[in-house]
């Protein structure tokens, strides 16, 4: 076990990330503290560090000769409640289905569609996660970090963070930005349940429930992510490799006729967004194996270590799936986790 706020050298970081890729980072430490985090982030002595969360969005394909940081505060805390809403601050180094969890214990609302997806809070707003119908921002009040680049500590407002579709200021800004906690408003009675999202839906009827609670949502999402998504613990992978494109209305609607079963979601009157699984799918890598990497069988988005793969193994797989779904429809897909 690693004693935390001590630096440590030639660490294994197979068990920091969940594709379990086994490089070795050159200095490494587990910081359980903001007052600490700073003081190393603001040094000189260790420039372009690389955090480490959950590990779950994040492809290495090299050893680490900067140092690493395992990010692992940890608290959650109600700043205010009202008759419908509470705001709620989490430590960055939360991870984000316990956060769920403490949600629906605590009986608010908001998150439960978000159920089970991997990696830790702090790393929730770069990008933007969201899931059946739900994004972070719809619950996202502010954020609180450090900036790299001027050594001093920021706060970011909703506005502030400029989120898209897994996007946000941290990620046009790669590198500058570490978020320490964020805050974000949930209801507290009066829940706008989000269950039209056709997966949801469909679970909840197949269990004969009419008006779900927030926990037989959450469960619901629970069930769904768990018969597409193989657990981290016994495959490697990082969920979902790449993001669903957006394309325009024109571009689409040519696919459409070439492909009149192509799956689409309206983004607007002008954008229409595909699932990357499905071209993905299409061009017949479902399942497909490839020595120690491959396509998982349930869910073309997932790219798996079934052993033994190098980062740079997946990565080749990845590069080979976006070139496919490029010569076949002209589309291009773009990785979600961050390739180092």
């Amino acid at each position: 076990m690693v004693k935390p706020n001590t630096l440590l050298h030639n660490i294994s970081l197979k068990p920091y990330n969940t594709f379990g890729i086994d490089v070795s980072a050159l200095h490494f430490m587990e910081i359980d503290n903001n007052t600490l985090l700073k003081e190393v982030l603001f040094s000189e002595q260790y420039p372009e560090p690389l955090l480490l969360g959950g590990g779950s969005n994040v492809l290495l394909t090299k050893d680490v000769s900067s140092l690493v940081i395992h990010l692992n505060t940890k608290g959650i805390e109600i700043l205010s409640k009202t008759q419908n809403h509470a705001q709620v601050k989490v430590l960055a180094g939360e991870v984000w289905h316990d956060l769920v969890c403490w949600a629906i214990e605590h009986d608010m609302g908001g998150i439960e569609n978000l159920s089970l997806i991997p990696g830790n809070v702090g790393t929730a707003p770069i990008q933007n996660i969201g899931a059946y119908g739900v994004e972070l921002k719809d619950v996202f009040i502010s954020c609180q970090g450090l900036d790299l680049q001027e050594k001093k500590e920021v706060t970011f407002t909703k506005e502030d963070c400029a989120f898209g579709y897994r996007d946000s200021i941290f990620k046009t800004n790669k590198g500058r930005y570490i978020i320490t906690s964020i805050t974000v408003e949930l209801t507290t009675q009066n829940h706008n349940k989000n269950i039209t999202y056709g997966a949801i839906e469909s679970q909840l009827k197949q269990e004969g429930i009419n008006t779900p609670s927030l926990k037989q949502i959450s469960d619901a999402v629970i069930s769904i992510r768990k018969s597409k998504l193989p657990d981290p613990k016994i495959l490697g992978n990082s969920g979902s490799f790449f993001k669903n494109p957006v394309i325009s209305k024109e571009k689409f609607n040519a696919l459409q006729k070439e492909y009149p079963e192509i799956p689409h979601y309206a983004l607007g009157e002008d954008q229409q967004k595909i699932p990357a699984g499905w071209l993905i799918e299409q061009c017949g890598y479902k399942g497909k194996r490839f020595a120690e990497v491959g396509v998982h069988k349930n869910q073309a988005l997932v790219l798996v270590n079934y052993g033994d793969a190098k980062g740079e193994q997946i990565w080749e797989l990845a590069q080979n799936i976006q070139k496919s779904v490029q010569d076949k429809f002209n589309v291009y897909i773009e990785p979600e986790v961050n390739i180092y």
